[in-house]
């Protein structure tokens, strides 16, 4: 009798302690997976973003979103506005870069993926590969709102304070003014352009 209430004991101590075991790992776990999750949510609140407001309709600020070289640089070889497409974007030999349309819902999202890229100025030659330029445009009251977020594109990289001064005056200015009044500021193919003034102020070869 004694020795069947030891037994109890002994098994019962045991399943105790397995079930407290249990529980600490699964609060760990549980923290370990919230942990992550702020990590990732301040990751994304690090990629650049740019927002711009305009009279016009959402489905004139698309049309003028695919449109790179009437915003971006006149110096694109292949088509920016059909899905699965590929171009090549460059600036001397600055920067060089191709990219693909991945995602497209009509007058309401573009996604576009960095496959290949190379900075001429950085010790990275991997920065921007792989990071998706996104345009999300919705209505705000009577206007349209585009909202552009550069995923990926984060302050730890090295080409960030140049990447932000070029996307600022990119999306602020010229798409902003291609899709307000039809005629953008792109960097020009045969002169100097903003990206010569950007080159200067952060003292890029080019």
């Amino acid at each position: 009798m004694i020795a069947s209430n030891l037994t109890t004991v002994l098994l019962t101590t045991l399943l105790l302690s397995n079930w407290n075991n249990s529980s600490k790992q699964m609060t760990e776990t549980k923290h370990q997976v919230k942990v992550t999750h702020l990590k990732q949510n301040d990751m994304e609140k690090q990629d650049y973003t740019a927002s711009i407001l305009v009279e016009q309709d959402p489905k004139t600020a698309f049309e003028a979103i695919s449109n790179f070289r009437g915003w971006w640089s006149e110096e694109i070889e292949g088509q920016t506005d059909k899905l699965g497409e590929v171009f090549v974007y460059h600036y001397k030999d600055v920067h060089i870069c191709k990219i693909k349309l991945i995602e497209m819902v009509q007058y309401k999202k573009l996604v576009y993926e960095v496959l290949d890229n190379q900075f001429s100025f950085t010790k990275d030659k991997t920065e921007w590969i792989g990071t998706k330029l996104i345009f999300d445009i919705s209505t705000e009251g009577a206007k349209t709102k585009v909202k552009f977020t550069h995923q990926g594109l984060v302050p730890e990289y090295e080409c960030y304070k140049v990447c932000h001064d070029a996307w600022g005056n990119y999306i602020n200015n010229s798409l902003y003014s291609l899709i307000a009044t039809g005629k953008g500021k792109p960097n020009p193919k045969d002169a100097d352009g903003f990206n010569a003034e950007l080159a200067d102020k952060w003292k890029i070869k080019h």
